[in-house]
């Protein structure tokens, strides 16, 4: 393994993914949670979890909702992992990278530019549609335009 903390830090998260969405799925109301199974529609039931919870992108940044707020990360990027393949990665070498030191997606089908699943929760709270993962999954496997490029 590098010698990089961040590497190290992100390897630690990726061995503890599956402990971590128990974690999160146990947080949530059992409605909620069991529609949770990793679909494309699933992500229409977080998103509207989300905006239910949080009135703004500045209030699911609160110290508070940190475990939360990466639990719904791990959920979308698996969600997309389990539909459009790909893999976790994080950039550490440049720190002018957009999504510099967090968990990213590579390798996904359709996937056109880089894919932050915490920034496409955060996304989906501001946007406040209901459908936006959804659409951008969808239409990353259907490789078409998410909304995130129109």
């Amino acid at each position: 393994m590098d010698d990089n903390p961040t590497l190290e830090k992100f390897e630690h998260w990726l061995f503890q993914m599956d402990d971590a969405l128990e974690r999160f799925l146990g947080y949530l109301p059992s409605a909620i949670r069991t529609c949770l199974d990793f679909s494309p529609n699933s992500l229409d039931t977080l998103e509207s979890w989300l905006i239910d919870k949080y009135e703004s992108v500045q209030s699911m940044k609160e110290p508070s909702q940190s475990e939360i707020v990466d639990g719904v990360a791990r959920y979308i990027g698996e969600t997309f992992r389990h539909n459009l393949g790909g893999k976790w990665t994080i950039e550490v070498d440049d720190a002018d990278f957009i999504f510099f030191a967090l968990p990213i997606l590579e390798g996904c089908q359709g996937q056109q530019a880089s894919l932050c699943p915490l920034a496409l929760g955060t996304a989906s709270v501001d946007r406040r549609k209901g459908n936006y993962l959804r659409t951008i999954l969808e239409n990353m496997l259907n490789g078409t335009k998410s909304l995130s490029e129109k």
